[in-house]
């Protein structure tokens, strides 16, 4: 018998390509079931969330759950491409909104109204000379403060993607700056728990888009994998693993697995054309042989996303070859997250019935 609390069901969250339309708001996905691979769209296919502050576009939402409070927050880039300022990508990386969009929730039916976190900000009220802040994601580290920390030990490390100046003579910025991911940490998504943490991922060229997972290693330890867009080097999607436990560090030894990941969705095999990675577990895996670990790849600039498969992260990601795959045309770079039974009750009722099979 499957009781309340236990695993069951999945969320997406995520925008929609709509050049002709204006569809940079939150979207929001409950599973078919307990199936990873068939997604109903709630509210009719109609925006959940909508930003009325900042640019008004909200782009790149992820979902994750606190678990010592078990407050829900979505987090999204600042950032309306359609029907705004119509500045071009060149302006939007340089001289765009260091804000992210935040709400909350207790029960991913009642939200928060949206607010602002600006990453560049200090604690001491200066601001880090930012171009914007993209593609925010986060994971949860219980142990990241130290003993007696007030408030808990716990908190959520950020990493998001940045252009990075040396100072706020932006206009005469070169094309040599390049987006760098970058990471902080928060306990509650608010300015004041939010602390900048420093520069976590800089190939030395644009790199954007990271998500990441988890597993845990036989000895007790965990491994965590970084998927991350590389627009430089050729490399396309990539991935790479460190073993450490404090893995944001900036002397962290990182091992690749595989570049080039879902470039056989492109039509000319270009693996510059997916970006937008969202990764999530199989709630069910328990270390075993029939583990399953999901990707998303958003083939650009507008099939949207496309599934990747992996029964083994160390061997990387191979394309999804399922006939019951259903996932809503057009769906855009977003985050899924794990639910109870008890909430996917609470969300089914206003999912579509059905969806088509194949």
């Amino acid at each position: 018998m499957t009781e309340a609390t236990d695993m069951y069901g999945y969320l997406l969250v995520h925008f929609i390509e709509d050049p002709d339309g204006y569809a940079e708001k939150i979207y929001m996905d409950v599973s078919d079931g307990d199936n990873p691979r068939r997604w109903l769209p709630i509210n009719d296919g109609k925006p959940v969330l909508i930003s009325s502050i900042g640019t008004t576009g909200v782009r790149d939402p992820h979902i994750i759950r606190n678990p010592q409070t078990g407050k829900w927050y979505v987090i999204a880039t600042d950032l309306r491409v359609f029907g705004g300022d119509d500045a071009g990508w060149f302006e939007w990386t340089r001289h765009a909104s260091t804000n992210l969009i935040i709400w909350e929730s207790d029960d991913l039916l009642h939200w928060s109204k949206p607010r602002m976190l600006d990453v560049s900000r200090k604690p001491d009220g200066s601001h880090l000379e930012l171009g914007m802040a993209w593609a925010c994601e986060c994971l949860w580290v219980p142990y990241y403060y130290p003993e007696g920390h007030e408030g808990g030990r716990g908190a959520f490390v950020m990493y998001w993607s940045s252009t990075v100046f040396d100072d706020a003579d932006k206009q005469h910025a070169d094309e040599n700056v390049h987006c760098t991911v970058l990471w902080g940490a928060t306990t509650d998504f608010t300015q004041s728990t939010f602390e900048y943490g420093g520069v976590f991922i800089n190939t030395g060229g644009d790199a954007i888009d990271t998500t990441m997972v988890q597993r845990p290693l036989p000895d007790g330890g965990t491994r965590t994998y970084r998927i991350t867009k590389d627009n430089a080097h050729g490399n396309g999607i990539w991935m790479d693993f460190t073993d450490a436990k404090c893995w944001w560090e900036a002397d962290v030894r990182w091992d690749t697995v595989q570049s080039g990941i879902g470039a056989e969705y492109v039509p000319d095999g270009n693996p510059g054309g997916v970006e937008g990675p969202a990764v999530f577990a199989n709630h069910h895996n328990n270390g075993g042989a029939d583990d399953e670990w999901y990707l998303f790849v958003d083939v650009i600039p507008s099939i949207g996303y496309q599934p990747m498969i992996s029964r083994d992260l160390d061997k990387g990601w191979v394309k999804l070859e399922s006939q019951d795959y259903f996932l809503t045309e057009h769906t855009k770079h977003g985050g899924v997250a794990s639910l109870t039974r008890a909430e996917y009750d609470r969300l089914r009722p206003l999912a579509a019935l059905a969806v088509p099979r194949s």
